[in-house]
C-alpha cells in the first residue's frame, strides 16, 4: 500500500508533538511543514520547511494537520478544503460557532475527511470508561463531573480557558454518554490580567436528565485531569494524567432497623482499578485519522461536525 503524504501547518507546542508522531507513523510520509514563524533555512531533520501553505499543498499532500492558533483555523481550514486536502484540525475547530459551521460546510461540500484534535477521547482511561458504561457497569447514570485545572500556559493568547481547556470536557462528556447538552450555565472569572477568562465553573444537563458540572482553570499550582461518572451501581473515575480508571462500587449492607431499611442511599463498597493497555493518546488519534483518510470513512475520529457542537456549547457558556 502506498504511503499517504502528510503535512503540518503550525509548529508550536502541539505542532511539535504532531511532528514527532507523523515522522514515525506507519503508512505515512511526512513531506513538509509550514509555519510563518520559521524560515526555509530552518532544518527539521529531513522534513522540508515551506514558505507558504500554497507551497505545502503543491507537494500533493493527501492530508494535513492544522495546529496553528485557533484564530487562523477558519482561513487555513477553508484553504485546505478548497484544495481537496483531508485535515485534522487542532481543537477547538474554530473560534466561534459561525466559523465552525463554515468549516463543516466546506469539508462536507468536497466530501473530505475533517477531524478535530480532541485528544482526550483517545486516552485509554476515557475509552475504557465509555465501554464500561455502555456495558451497564453503572446502571442508570446520574451525573458527570470533570475537573481540569493547572498553571497558566503562556503559549495560549487567542482564546480563554473555555475554548482551550473546557472544550475537552464538553466533547468527552457528550462522547462518553452519547447524548447532547440540553442546557448549560456558567460563571467565569478574569484573574490574571488577560483579555480572556481564566476560570470557569459550569453546570448543565444532558438529554435524558443527566446533570453535569465542569471545574476548569489556569490558576491552580497543580495539574488535575479527572472525570467522574456517578450511577446507581457506583462511580467510575478516570484520571487522564495517569490513564487510570477506577470503579467505586456501591456497597450493600443488610439491616433489621425498620426506620432506615427503606432509605435509598449508598455505602462504600469494593474498589477496583482496571488494568489498561496504555498507548499514547496522540498516537492513537493519528492512527485513527490515517485510517479514516485511507478508507474515506470517519470511523472513530472526532469529526468537524462534532467539533462544531462542542464550540456551540462553549459559546453558550460564554454568553
Amino acid at each position: 500500500m502506498t504511503n499517504l503524504r502528510a503535512g503540518i501547518v503550525g509548529l508550536g507546542v502541539m505542532g511539535r508533538h504532531h511532528l514527532r508522531i507523523l515522522s514515525q507513523l506507519e503508512g505515512v510520509e511526512l513531506v513538509g511543514v509550514f509555519d510563518p514563524a520559521l524560515s526555509d533555512s530552518v532544518v527539521l531533520g529531513t522534513v522540508p520547511v515551506h514558505v507558504s501553505l500554497d507551497s505545502l499543498i503543491a507537494t500533493r499532500i493527501d492530508y494535513c494537520v492544522l495546529s496553528a492558533p485557533t484564530a487562523f483555523h477558519l482561513e487555513l481550514g477553508l484553504q485546505l478544503a478548497a484544495n481537496g486536502v483531508h485535515t485534522l484540525i487542532e481543537k477547538p475547530v474554530a473560534t466561534t460557532t459561525a466559523e465552525a459551521q463554515r468549516i463543516v460546510d466546506a469539508f462536507a461540500e468536497r466530501n473530505l475527511i475533517g477531524g478535530v484534535g480532541h485528544v482526550e477521547r483517545f486516552n485509554p482511561a476515557i475509552q475504557a470508561m465509555r465501554t464500561k458504561i455502555a456495558e451497564g457497569l453503572l446502571g442508570e447514570v446520574f451525573q458527570v463531573a470533570t475537573r481540569r485545572q493547572g498553571p497558566f500556559p503562556a503559549r495560549i493568547s487567542d482564546v480563554g480557558v473555555v475554548k482551550d481547556l473546557a472544550t475537552h470536557d464538553i466533547d468527552l462528556t457528550m462522547w462518553i454518554m452519547q447524548r447532547p447538552y440540553v442546557s448549560v450555565a456558567a460563571h467565569t472569572a478574569h484573574r490574571s490580567g488577560r483579555n480572556h477568562e481564566d476560570m470557569l465553573v459550569a453546570i448543565g444537563q444532558l438529554e435524558g436528565g443527566i446533570i453535569v458540572n465542569h471545574l476548569v482553570n489556569w490558576l491552580s499550582p497543580f495539574k488535575e485531569r479527572r472525570t467522574t461518572v456517578i450511577g446507581e451501581h457506583g462511580a467510575l473515575v478516570a484520571d487522564t494524567l495517569t490513564a487510570d480508571l477506577t470503579f467505586y462500587e456501591n456497597g450493600t449492607q443488610g439491616g433489621s432497623w425498620d426506620g432506615v431499611s427503606s432509605f435509598r442511599g449508598v455505602s462504600e463498597g469494593n474498589v477496583l482499578r482496571f488494568a489498561l493497555t496504555k498507548t499514547e493518546p496522540l498516537l492513537v488519534e493519528h492512527q485513527t485519522f490515517r485510517d479514516a483518510v485511507r478508507t474515506g470513512r470517519p470511523d472513530g475520529i472526532v469529526t468537524v461536525a462534532q467539533g462544531l457542537e462542542t464550540v456551540r456549547v462553549a459559546d453558550q457558556l460564554l454568553s
